[in-house]
């Protein structure tokens, strides 16, 4: 590269022009791994746009390439602080005015524009590429093009709003800003978001090509069907009112930005430009001070605080090879996302027919993937060769880590655990996929327990983000370290939580789950019951979730808890009836609701003549907001006794692992972010007339009665 323009420090964005005229801008934040667009990476940006600017004029700089100095990450979008910062609205519709502005300048400079983008390209990312006359992508899995502003309760106000509709089409575009979950590097080229797709080592190379060459962008002629949408008012008036329709089923209404984005594209689109970005700018000012997006981001600092382990100089050792131990649905689960992570696995259970069930539950989960598109069938066949099924204990002695994942017994896990110990190098970590045996107790079964800790995925393990890692009495920071480290490689939110009855979901899942039954007995409906938390933001009804989970499983755990946290665990009348049925919910097609294969039909008329004995007969109408406070209350206090008995670090993990592990609606920030909302020292008022009018279940534990009655919140 010629000295036209000399890189003059270590900023995160930088420009060169080549001796062929070739203008480099270089997004490269040496004290980052990620590109983010921070206001000064802007205002750089601001700055060179305008060197490009003249360098154009004067001949220097005859056509530009945008790209990243970062092998696999071009820009993961905006800095969430800097969006968490801002409190008032003009000041959010002025930053929106201030990223359009820049981008606008690239758009309209006289050049060519080249963006090339290798590794993930997010938010404001992917809206600097769409001012860019050309795209093109690299083929690296990690390289993932999208605009996931919705998940902070924002929309795409760089211009990606008004900009993505009019390059791809309204009914490509929508599913894009709707749901914020990026698209490959394939998909991207499919659908015309990027013009080329390229192996990383030719990136550069091709991007300077087209650059020169001053390609312009393929015209793309798209079916008939989508042309119908897509090119016409009242198509796409049709598809802006389904897409309308979707959000308020899937949401309830609940979240602000999709409905906004929707408003937004109909208001703008067939708008000039500039009066369209007005409007995109105007409404996320709207949207960026709503307490959605105030919590949305908490949660979005929740989980890359997941990322970390809190302890420093602690090395994860290095996994290549895992055996699991327990080859059923859960285990099959296992292992099929150790595959589809690349890491060779040994399925082992000692009978033939389970065996082959786990293999075929793996291929199942594979060939989804490839229906979906998310995968090629020939990788799918890769990564299930993977897995080597095995009756035996052959190749134990190579395994890095070892999951047990056998039937929820604790003589039976002792046994297994103790014989694998005997099999793994000295080093070897073992877990246990256990959903609520203690941890202490199954380390006092080996010789080196310090190797050893709880790895507790969530069915169905490959949907379910969360993994708790439970620390036994013994077990070393090394362990948890590995394991957390594991972990993050399969992409699930690790929660890292002492041992305990339960844990930490289960334990607090458990009052709430068993004050649907008390609900039940008192006389509240079946699906007025399950409306009613419906209606608060869960994604299932507490009874729809018991026949989830199986009510003979969930009895059995309910139980346990009783057992070990006493009468206010006591199960409720109603579903300790249920006891002896032949009601085990969805996987035996009747329950609290009848079942056609997966799909759930209507409530079961005939689970009122099972509770008949303990339910009266005429059902009682329960005002919704009496079962909201019942259910939520329970789970609020049992957070509370978790807190305590120091099973959870903090507010912050519990609230993390209850969104990632039983859905709780990431738009009210997580349990206790809800209850310091609403106030603790009105909690506990609640709490009081409860346990006087209902039952001393509803005694508040005492961190609620000493942060109610100082009027602190559990994050204060």
């Amino acid at each position: 590269m010629s000295e036209a323009l000399a890189v003059t420090d270590q900023a995160p964005l930088t420009l060169e022009v080549d001796d062929d005229g070739v203008a480099w801008l270089v997004f490269d934040d040496p004290a980052s791994k990620l590109n983010i667009l921070t206001r000064a990476v802007l205002t750089r940006l601001d700055l060179l746009v305008g060197e490009i600017e003249a360098l154009a004029r004067d001949g220097t700089a005859k056509s530009l390439v945008v790209r990243s100095g970062k092998p696999g990450s071009f820009i993961a979008g905006a800095d969430v602080d800097e969006i968490a910062s801002i409190t008032d609205e003009d000041e959010g519709y002025q930053a929106a005015r201030e990223g359009q502005r820049i981008y606008r300048r690239i758009e309209q400079l006289p050049i060519p524009a080249v963006a090339a983008v290798d590794g993930i390209c997010l938010g404001g990312g992917t809206e600097l590429i769409l001012a860019c006359g050309y795209r093109i992508a690299t083929d690296r899995p990690q390289t993932r093009i999208g605009l996931p502003e919705v998940r902070l309760g924002i929309l795409p106000g760089f211009g990606g709003t008004t900009r993505l509709p009019r390059l791809i089409g309204l009914s490509q575009a929508l599913p894009i800003i709707l749901t914020g979950q990026a698209v490959a590097a394939s998909k991207a080229r499919r659908i015309g978001l990027v013009e080329e797709v390229v192996h990383p080592a030719l990136l550069v190379q091709r991007a300077g090509a087209v650059a020169r060459d001053g390609l312009r962008p393929r015209r793309r002629r798209r079916p008939v069907g989508t042309r119908l949408i897509d090119g016409t008012a009242p198509g796409r008036a049709l598809a802006l009112s389904r897409a309308r329709s979707r959000v308020m089923k899937e949401t309830r209404g609940n979240y602000p930005a999709p409905l906004a984005v929707i408003e937004t594209i109909r208001a703008t689109l067939g708008r000039p430009l500039d009066e369209a970005f007005e409007i995109e700018a105007r409404a996320l000012g709207r949207l960026i001070v709503t307490p959605v997006a105030r919590n949305l981001v908490h949660v979005f600092h929740l989980m890359e605080g997941a990322k970390k382990t809190d302890m420093r100089g602690i090395e994860a050792r290095p996994v290549q090879r895992v055996a699991v131990l327990g080859a059923g649905v859960m285990g099959g689960g296992i292992a099929q996302l150790l595959a589809h992570s690349d890491i060779a696995v040994r399925l082992k259970d000692i009978n033939g027919e389970a065996l082959a069930r786990g293999m075929q539950h793996a291929r199942q989960i594979f060939d989804r993937a490839v229906r979906r598109n998310r995968m090629s069938r020939r990788e799918a066949g890769q990564k299930m060769d993977l897995i080597a099924p095995t009756l035996d204990n052959t190749g134990l002695g190579t395994v890095d880590l070892v999951i047990e994942a056998v039937v929820e017994r604790m003589d039976v896990k002792k046994s297994v655990l103790r014989d694998a110990e005997s099999r793994v190098r000295h080093d070897t970590i073992l877990t246990s996929n256990t959903s609520s045996l203690s941890i202490t107790e199954m380390q006092s079964a080996l010789e080196r327990p310090a190797n050893f800790c709880g790895m507790h995925f969530f069915n169905p393990v490959h949907r379910m983000p969360l993994v708790e890692i439970i620390r036994g009495r013994d077990t070393s920071d090394a362990a948890v370290a590995t394991v957390h480290a594991l972990a993050r490689r399969l992409d699930k939110t690790p929660v890292i939580v002492n041992d305990g009855p339960g844990f930490l979901v289960n334990r607090i899942l458990s009052p709430y789950l068993n004050e649907a039954g008390w609900l039940l007995q008192e006389g509240a409906a079946v699906d007025a019951i399950d409306e009613a938390l419906l209606e608060f933001g869960m994604p299932m009804g507490p009874l729809r979730l018991l026949d989830e989970i199986g009510l003979d499983v969930a009895r059995h755990a309910g139980e346990a808890m009783h057992d070990a946290l006493g009468d206010r665990l006591r199960p409720a009348p109603a579903l300790a009836a249920l006891e002896g049925t032949e009601l085990l919910g969805r996987k035996g097609g009747r329950g609290f609701y009848t079942y056609d294969g997966d799909r759930q039909q209507s409530v079961n008329g005939s689970v009122y003549e099972v509770l008949a004995p303990v339910v009266p007969a005429d059902r009682t109408a329960v005002d919704p907001d009496v079962i909201r406070a019942r259910a939520i209350l329970a789970m609020v206090n049992e957070a509370a006794r978790t807190l305590e008995d120091g099973i959870a670090r903090g507010p912050g993990d519990l609230d993390l692992a209850m969104i990632a592990g039983t859905g709780f609606p990431p738009f009210r920030g997580g349990l206790l972010r809800w209850a310091d909302t609403v106030g603790v020292n009105v909690i506990l008022d609640r709490l009081v007339a409860l346990a006087t009018n209902v039952g001393p279940r509803f005694e508040p534990a005492p961190l609620i009665r000493e942060r109610g009655n100082a009027t602190r919140g559990f994050y204060d």
